[in-house]
């Protein structure tokens, strides 16, 4: 393994933005994996370790430790009845793997088709879409303590996975994601209530659709609602989902009575942060400088060439401060900044 200087990182993101990495590695197995932990721990310099570069917004000014390029691959199955246990190595593109999946006939993953990024990071974000997360799969995630200087495999419980949130958030630097294993089924039961899934298979007539049915509408409906990264730099749903308490909720509904709404539980709901930042704050398809906001859908923002990491933050505090003078919601970035 070849540790390099100052990578540009804006070529390995789909923000393309983003300054050098004082060093910069490629792993492919776990000896590499060590060597570059080693580096930063004999140097004392940060690292950080970089998937799809999909979910992330590096700074202007760069990384100033060592960026890990993950790139372990591989993927194996153990079939026990009507489960199919699949373990996924960190390096494998996201999507490329569940679409592998679902051509083996296998339930579970096909919500979470067409989301950007590695297999490693899927975790960390507890990924999810369209009624699904990936908590709802995982059995466990194997992983190097750094700490400890340790391989050991987490449970789902282990993971503390939460909405947008795990172990691997909590403390950053504390494990680095090997692989991931997931059990699914070859005689699964697809979820198909989301409201948008609903909607689409309602208007293709399509009472009992397949597996690969479900793929294809997750694919066209992302497709509908994100830009196409070839021709914008972005790194997809910007701001998370809030879930606030039924009667925060209700007070909201009153002044805004188109406002969708998401049932968590008894006491509390989920609001869609793309319908507020479209229909109450006014942020679809608005253009600042270099930077703005997807035409299709508000809560994406996108570089429309030589943005900067700079331009990216004070659009998104923008946004954040209107959200919360109209509704009193505070919102947070789902997108990891890399300062």
């Amino acid at each position: 393994m070849s540790i390099q200087k100052d990578i540009l990182l804006k070529d390995l993101t789909t923000f393309r933005i983003g300054g050098p990495a004082k060093h910069f590695c490629v792993v492919r197995n776990e000896d590499e994996l060590i060597e570059a932990v080693n580096f930063s721990k004999k140097y004392r310099v940060p690292f950080f370790v970089l998937g799809g570069g999909s979910n992330i917004l590096v700074a202007d000014e760069g990384f100033e430790g060592i960026v890990i390029k993950m790139e372990m691959k591989g993927v194996t199955y153990k079939e026990e009845g009507t489960d199919v246990f699949v373990t996924a190595s960190a390096g494998e593109n996201w999507d490329s793997f569940v679409s592998q999946i679902v051509e083996k006939g296998l339930y579970g993953l096909e919500n979470l088709s067409y989301i950007p990024g590695t297999v490693g990071a899927a975790p960390v974000q507890n990924i999810g879409a369209y009624g699904s997360e990936l908590k709802d799969t995982v059995i466990s995630v194997h992983v190097l303590d750094v700490v400890k200087d340790e391989y050991k495999d987490l449970s789902n419980t282990e993971c503390k996975f939460s909405y947008r949130d795990s172990i691997f958030k909590e403390d950053p630097k504390k494990y680095i994601v090997l692989s991931v294993t997931f059990r699914l089924s070859n005689r699964g039961t697809l979820n198909i209530g989301y409201k948008d899934v609903q909607e689409y298979f309602d208007f293709k007539k399509i009472k009992e659709p397949t597996l690969k049915q479900v793929r294809n509408a997750v694919i066209e409906i992302r497709q509908r609602k994100l830009p196409d990264v070839k021709e914008y730099g972005t790194a997809g749903s910007f701001f998370k989902n809030v879930i606030v308490p039924n009667a925060q909720a209700q007070a909201l509904l009153k002044k805004y009575p188109e406002m969708i709404l998401h049932k968590v539980n008894d006491k509390k709901v989920k609001i869609p942060i793309a319908w507020i930042l479209d229909h109450v704050c006014g942020f679809r398809g608005v253009k600042k400088g270099n930077v703005g906001t997807f035409r299709n859908q508000a809560l994406v923002l996108i570089n429309h060439g030589g943005a900067t990491a700079a331009e990216i933050i004070a659009l998104a505090q923008k946004m954040v401060d209107e959200v919360y003078d109209k509704t009193g919601i505070e919102i947070e970035p789902e997108v990891e900044y890399v300062l």
